[in-house]
């Protein structure tokens, strides 16, 4: 017989005693009441005392098909009727296989080899690795080649490789000792351009910096490493139109590897099932993990062309074997929970039914403009940040103490909406199946909670 679960209170005790949670600063969660949630439903979660929340950032940007969609449940029972797990290191399983064939067919052209993994760090970390490889044994072999670029306010997961790429210094700074070193492109941030220009008068010399760097390191560059078209914990940083066509121009005329990490902006976060093609773009690796199982269970892949997968296939006596794996990649749960997410954007036409979704999205940020400490509306897709400012002529942010965006997410929790600021910028960023009402809701809260959080703050 099932046991009976610790009350609520219990709970709160243990976490408070045992658990150590991620990039939480642990003072400010010893002095609140841990929220529990227990289940649950479409694009609400509910907490262990019955009260009904909002997910308004995908539970960490990942559910795309909202929470307990039968499908994606079906699929897993399904497959845990058949296995939990086994490795893919000389075995292989039917799912794996087959979303593999159905991951190449719906990326962009040319990505052909699926390499797993178990997430979005791991996805970026593969891809750096092989690239690293890649240079080092292909027919005319470019040893030279070591070097990564990244853009200012990269964050591309927690691996000491993906830090190393990483520019958000509240997250990074702590272990640059333990870093290799990144050769670093301005972020195309038109809000607070760091060439300090304007759009679009620039010319997009955004892209003339990255041109400008690789050039003075002729050969050295393995590959440039970009979060397409948004730049999530940088700030939900909207890159201008053109932007990554043209990146994916100057990485082909110098000859180095264009990597994309999709792991946020993938599955149709960005209005299209992935960003890259936007602007019809094939990058050389395409990273991806998140919402590729509806957020369901931890799942990464890297998708690669045939010219890499060249390089690496031959026998273990040439010595060109990728040593790399995960115990838990391409889980056969996960697989089969990914497989149920790609069969539901097909049968509910998810992508298709975004557009007025987006729009109402859209209309509903415009009213933003008219509270005096927004300072800037970010928004593609169904992804949007919302810039809180001191001042918004001077753009000047609020003191650090003062947690603004923290505070607007505290207020909006007891109004029955979840939400997790960056710094100050409010990331709106629900499953993509949330309906009208649900949608227009979110946006009420938030609305009010700015105005609540900032009314009368002076500069």
């Amino acid at each position: 017989m099932p046991t009976s679960r610790p009350d609520s209170d219990t709970l709160r005790r243990w976490d408070l005693d045992h658990l150590w949670h991620p990039f939480t600063a642990q003072a400010d969660w010893a002095a609140a009441s841990p929220l529990i949630i227990e289940r649950g439903e479409g694009a609400e979660l509910i907490d262990s005392d019955g009260n009904r929340y909002l997910d308004g950032v995908s539970s960490l940007w990942c559910n795309v098909h909202g929470h307990r969609h039968p499908t994606i449940d079906a699929a897993i029972r399904e497959q845990l009727d058949a296995i939990a797990h086994t490795t893919l290191l000389g075995l292989t399983h039917p799912t794996a296989v087959e979303l593999a064939r159905q991951l190449v067919e719906r990326a962009p052209g040319g990505l052909t080899r699926v390499f797993y993994s178990d997430n979005g760090a791991t996805a970026v970390e593969v891809a750096l690795k092989m690239a690293f490889q890649y240079w080092r044994q292909k027919p005319d072999p470019e040893p030279e080649r070591s070097q990564f670029v990244a853009l200012g306010g990269a964050y591309h997961g927690d691996t000491i490789g993906d830090v190393s790429l990483g520019g958000v210094d509240r997250f990074h700074t702590m272990f640059r000792p333990l870093l290799f070193p990144v050769l670093r492109a301005p972020i195309p941030f038109c809000y607070r351009c760091p060439l300090g220009l304007e759009r679009p008068d620039c010319g997009m010399a955004c892209l003339d910096e990255v041109d400008r760097l690789l050039g003075a390191h002729p050969g050295q560059v393995a590959a440039v490493v970009i979060e397409p078209i948004v730049q999530g914990a940088a700030g939900i940083v909207v890159h201008p139109e053109g932007y990554l066509r043209g990146l994916r121009e100057i990485t082909r005329r110098h000859g180095t590897f264009l990597i994309a990490d999709e792991v946020a902006v993938g599955f149709g976060r960005t209005g299209s099932m992935f960003a890259c093609e936007q602007e019809g773009v094939t990058p050389d690796f395409l990273c991806l993990a998140k919402g590729i199982t509806g957020g369901y269970l931890p799942l990464a892949a890297t998708l690669t062309t045939e010219e890499v997968f060249a390089a690496f296939n031959a026998s273990a006596a040439d010595g060109k074997t990728f040593q790399h794996g995960h115990t838990y990649g391409g889980n056969p749960l996960g697989a089969a929970a990914a497989l149920a997410t790609l069969r539901v954007f097909e049968e509910e036409r998810t992508l298709e039914r975004l557009g007025p979704k987006v729009e109402l999205l859209r209309s509903r940020l415009q009213e933003f403009a008219a509270l005096p400490h927004v300072g800037d509306l970010r928004q593609r897709g169904l992804m949007a940040g919302i810039e809180l400012v001191l001042d918004r002529e001077s753009k000047a942010e609020f003191p650090w103490h003062r947690q603004v965006g923290a505070r607007v997410g505290l207020r909006a929790r007891e109004l029955g909406l979840l939400i997790r600021p960056l710094g100050d910028v409010l990331v709106v960023m629900p499953p993509l199946s949330i309906d009208h009402d649900q949608l227009d809701r979110m946006m009420d809260i938030i609305f009010r909670c700015v105005r609540e959080v900032t009314e009368g703050t002076e500069p």
